[in-house]
Order: structure tokens, then C-alpha cells, then sequence
């Protein structure tokens, strides 16, 4: 089983999987590959959603029972990514758009191009045989997470690569800049509402605590959502004199909502302790169900990250005990933090 991972985290991913009963035989830059009692079965991504894969945080993608190829030249490899996934196709109609997706670590030069050209050499070949179902392909990751059905391929190496026919996906990605955001920050809350699968919606209402400079504040603005931004802090860019932003020069940690008012967001990325963020913001929004649904940050830089996996996941902690559809994940735009999204109780 192959799990990828933002670059810079490999040795968190392997203690993660680790600490799933995973056996990590081998990893890389971006990757690592183990082994288990699972077994070999492509059909277990059809559990992984429900099952314990679905709660780690730091893979964002998961292959199954990858095949492994090895070959000198670009033609030898996709010869043989083009045999393994026709023999795959035996009993199996394709009739709508497929993702086939071919990945790397974009920290390893030149590794992109020997992907891009093993891409275009599969595609002529896939063409050649089978030119209805190569038109259907698209090169992008299916939006949002769960499993997937298609071709996944990542490369190790200029002449290693793994492929496998399905796939599950956290639905960390890579997300487009705005101009007008006014922070890396936007990319984040971005990027989380794919892990969601949900984002802000016109006239939904949103609390952003810990707001400047601004760019979640923003993100819910742009899509016609009525924010309150509370920090003591400036806000910047298109969030500045947004008329949908109203600025609140207040404490995050003692904004609560009016009596009987309940927001449909809780938005909180502040550098803060994790567990006086979880004791003090996380747990009485969710307890008196002051939002509807959230996006969370929750810094690890000073704090063992596997550790507070667990005390996040623990049934006594806040989001277990009032929250449903919880998912944890270190996304593509993360650095030292978790982010947190779900639901509150009904």
C-alpha cells in the first residue's frame, strides 16, 4: 500500500501508519510504502471511507495494491503502465470521463518531465488501441474525498513508478491564489471545504475568530456569505471594506454569539496553543452548538503531532463528543498545524 504526503512530513506519515498497525517497508521524498494484514485486495478501498485509513491526516492520497514498473526510458514504462491497465480493463465498460492522473514530488528536478513525457507515450498507446476511452480521460484529481476509480500512476524515481486502478483520497490539493486574498492563509480555508465537501453559500452566515489579516474572512465573502471577522488585528486585501465583512476589534477567545443566535460557520486560525484553542473556542461552540458546521486550525509546532491526533480523536475531546463528520487532515497548504472540519450535532 503506497501513501503520499506533503513533502517535508514523511517521517510524520510513517509514524502515523505506524500507529495504525501499518508496516512501513520503504519510503521516499513524499511517500512511503508498507505493508499489513490488510493484504493485497484492490477491493479494500471500497471500506476505506468508513474504515481506519479514512481517519488519518497526513496521506492524501492512497493506493492500494500499487503495481510497481521499472525501466530505463520513457517508452519502456509507459509500454508497460499501457499492458498492465488493459489486462485491468478485461469485464469493465468505461463510459463517462475517468481520472487518469500521473503524480510526483515536485521537490525532485527534473521529475516532472519524465512523468509528463511517460504521460504523453501512454496516452499515444492508449489512443492506438482503445481511442474512446483515451478521449474520456481527464488529468485531475476527482474533487473531494473518498475512493476513486481510474488510473492513478506516482513516480519514486526517474525510472520507478507505482500504479494501481484505484484509489482513496483525503482531498488535499493543490489550490489557485487570488489576488485579492490577503494572505497564504486563503488557500487553506480553500482547500478545506474540498476536505468538507461543502463550502460557505450565499447569506450563510459565518464567524471568522482570529481573522486578520483577513483571507478566510474573504474566501466566505467572495461566494456571497455575511461574515463577522473578530480579531484586534488590521484586516488587507479584498477582505478591507468588504461590504459583506463586518470588522469586530475583539478578544476571539471571548466573542460569543447573542442568546439564541446560531451561525452556519465557525471559521478559528489562530497561533495559539492547540489545547486552549480546543478547551476555550472548540469546546464551548460545539458544546452550545453556536455554528452549524467548521473549519479549524489547530498549530503542532510545540506539541507532539501524533499526540494531539489522538487527544483530538479521543471520545472525550470536544469534536467527538459534539461533532459529526469529522475529518482531520494535513493538507497541501498546511504547515506545522491540522485542520480540523465537521459538523455539530444536531
Amino acid at each position: 500500500m503506497l501513501s503520499l504526503c506533503q513533502h517535508g512530513y514523511e517521517s510524520l506519515l510513517e509514524r502515523e501508519l505506524t500507529g495504525a498497525g501499518l508496516a512501513v517497508t520503504e519510503k521516499g521524498v513524499g511517500w512511503a510504502l508498507c505493508g499489513s494484514d490488510l493484504g493485497r485486495d484492490e477491493s479494500l478501498v471500497s471500506t476505506l471511507p468508513q474504515g481506519q485509513l479514512a481517519q488519518l491526516a497526513f496521506p492524501s492520497l492512497v493506493l492500494p495494491a500499487p503495481r510497481e514498473f521499472k525501466g530505463e526510458s520513457v517508452n519502456a514504462l509507459a509500454a508497460q503502465l499501457a499492458d498492465f491497465f488493459l489486462e485491468s480493463l478485461r469485464g469493465e465498460r468505461i463510459d463517462a470521463a475517468w481520472p487518469c492522473v500521473f503524480q510526483t514530488v515536485p521537490e525532485v528536478v527534473g521529475l516532472g518531465r519524465r512523468a509528463s513525457g511517460v504521460e504523453k507515450a501512454f496516452d499515444e498507446l492508449l489512443r492506438k488501441k482503445l481511442s474512446r476511452i483515451a478521449k474520456l480521460a481527464g488529468p485531475e484529481l476527482p474533487r473531494g474525498a473518498g475512493k476513486a476509480r481510474g488510473l492513478f500512476v506516482f513516480f519514486a524515481d526517474f525510472g520507478r513508478m507505482f500504479a494501481a486502478r484505484e484509489a482513496w483520497l483525503g482531498g488535499q490539493r493543490r489550490m489557485a491564489d487570488d489576488d485579492a486574498a490577503p494572505s497564504r492563509s486563503y488557500l487553506k480555508v480553500e482547500e478545506a471545504y474540498i476536505v468538507l465537501g461543502r463550502e460557505p453559500a450565499a447569506d450563510e452566515t459565518v464567524v471568522d475568530l482570529g481573522a486578520a489579516p483577513g483571507g478566510w474572512s474573504y474566501s466566505a465573502a467572495k461566494r456571497g456569505a455575511r461574515v463577522i471577522a473578530v480579531d484586534n488585528g488590521p484586516l488587507k486585501g479584498g477582505a478591507l471594506n468588504h461590504p459583506l465583512i463586518e470588522h469586530r476589534l475583539e478578544d476571539a477567545f471571548k466573542f460569543a454569539p447573542p442568546p439564541g443566535v446560531t451561525y452556519d460557520w465557525l471559521f478559528c486560525d489562530l497561533v495559539e496553543e492547540p489545547h486552549h484553542v480546543m478547551q476555550n473556542i472548540v469546546g464551548p461552540w460545539l458544546a452550545h452548538r453556536w455554528c452549524r458546521r467548521f473549519v479549524i486550525n489547530l498549530k503542532f509546532g510545540h506539541v507532539d503531532s501524533l499526540a494531539l491526533l489522538k487527544e483530538i480523536a479521543t471520545p472525550d475531546s470536544p469534536f467527538a463528543k459534539h461533532a459529526t463528520n469529522l475529518r482531520i487532515r494535513h493538507l497541501y497548504h498546511d504547515r506545522e498545524e491540522f485542520t480540523v472540519v465537521g459538523e455539530t450535532n444536531p
